[in-house]
Order: C-alpha cells, then sequence, then structure tokens
C-alpha cells in the first residue's frame, strides 16, 4: 500500500487587465482520486480562468519550504511559504487570449510564465502613469495656448504626445420646432397635444463633438 495520492494540477490565471495573478492548485478528494476542480476565485474577489490541467502523483506531506524575504517597504522579514510540489519548470500549456479572435495554445515553462505575468503588471502600472502625466500636460497645454507666444511649439508636443487641443464649452440654445400629430377625435385635444410633446420629443446631435446633456419642451401650443 502506497501512501501516494493521484491528484490534479490546476493552473488559473485571473483578469489580466485588472489583477493578473497566477494560481496553481494541486488537489485530490483524498482517496486517490482528482477532485475535479474547475472554479476558483482569486483573493481580489473576481473569477480566475481556468487554463491548464496535469494530472500528477505526490506523497501528502505537511513540511513546507521556508524562504526568508527582506521587506523594503517596513523594514521586516517576511516567510512566504513555498509548497514542495511547487516545480518552476514544469511544462504548462494554457490559453493565449486575443481579444474576440480563434483560441491559441502555448506550452511553456512555469517560471516564464511568472516573468510574462509581472511583466505585464509592471507595463500596465507604467501605461497608467505615463497617461497620467500626458493628462496633465494636456491641461498645461489648453491653458497656455491662447495667450502663448510660441503656439507652433505647443502644437509640436501635442502631436508628438498624441494630444488633441480641444476644449470644453458649456452652451445653450432656443429651437422653434413645428410638426404634425395624429389625435383621436374623441380625446381631450389640448391635454393629449401637450403631454404627447412633453413625453416624446427629444433633441440630438448629427455631429459628434456636441453632446447633448438635457433637454426641457417649454410653451407648447396648438397653431
Amino acid at each position: 500500500m502506497t501512501n501516494e495520492l493521484v491528484s490534479s494540477k490546476y493552473t488559473f490565471v485571473c483578469d489580466p487587465d485588472e489583477c493578473d495573478c497566477l494560481i496553481e492548485l494541486t488537489s485530490s478528494d483524498g482517496f486517490g482520486f482528482p477532485s475535479g476542480v474547475t472554479e476558483l476565485t482569486c483573493p481580489c474577489g473576481r473569477k480566475t480562468t481556468l487554463v491548464s490541467v496535469e494530472h500528477a502523483t505526490i506523497a501528502p506531506t505537511t513540511q513546507t519550504k521556508e524562504v526568508k524575504m527582506e521587506d523594503t517597504n517596513y523594514g521586516a522579514t517576511v516567510t512566504p511559504v513555498v509548497p514542495e510540489s511547487y516545480n518552476p519548470n514544469l511544462l504548462v500549456t494554457y490559453k493565449v487570449i486575443r481579444g474576440y479572435s480563434d483560441a491559441e495554445y502555448a506550452t511553456d515553462k512555469v517560471t516564464s510564465i511568472e516573468w510574462d505575468l509581472h511583466n505585464s503588471r509592471t507595463n500596465s502600472k507604467t501605461v497608467q502613469v505615463l497617461n497620467s502625466k500626458i493628462d496633465t500636460v494636456k491641461d498645461i497645454i489648453t491653458e497656455a495656448y491662447a495667450d502663448s507666444d510660441d503656439q507652433e511649439t505647443l502644437r509640436a508636443i501635442a502631436e508628438a504626445l498624441d494630444i488633441e487641443l480641444t476644449r470644453t464649452v458649456e452652451w445653450s440654445a432656443t429651437i422653434e420646432v413645428s410638426g404634425t400629430i395624429e389625435l383621436d377625435l374623441l380625446a381631450d385635444y389640448d391635454t393629449d397635444v401637450e403631454q404627447e410633446i412633453y413625453d416624446n420629443l427629444t433633441v440630438d446631435s448629427q455631429n459628434g463633438n456636441i453632446e447633448v446633456i438635457d433637454t426641457e419642451v417649454t410653451n407648447v401650443r396648438e397653431n
């Protein structure tokens, strides 16, 4: 009789645009059969995506490997727990997500996937910082452009950073609208006309640069 259990090793990934976490789970039902895990919730609260499943035979153990790391933020020493079954050179087959295109599958080592996820998180944070700085530059250029003696330089900077030199203007307008409406001869004309116009007359713009925020219908009359 052996103490080894036939288990399954599952690899899950979280939303790459928000969390980008890689989770590996090796589990068994305790009687020598895979447990059949198909869903897992990330510590961030999101549902993860199952990317690979591999069968594994492991010996039960309560031992863990401790690796000491220095927390540079607080100067404290933390001791993360690394499972004995962790294998950074394990080959994993996973699905490559490319929007709505057909699924692609790739095989790579765990350590390579970990670095790809780390670089993705780093790049995402860098993009957020750069976009914030570009927004700040846009505000500076927009405020200074009209009174600047060197508008050509400001335009060159805006083009280099792909900034549209625009400003938002609040406006209001009065529109006189006339038309026809079919009414029931047995109904109250005045009430029906006013209510129909109030409920159904709207204003829209055919120019994408003009945003209609609010409309108010007043002074409805029958000609």
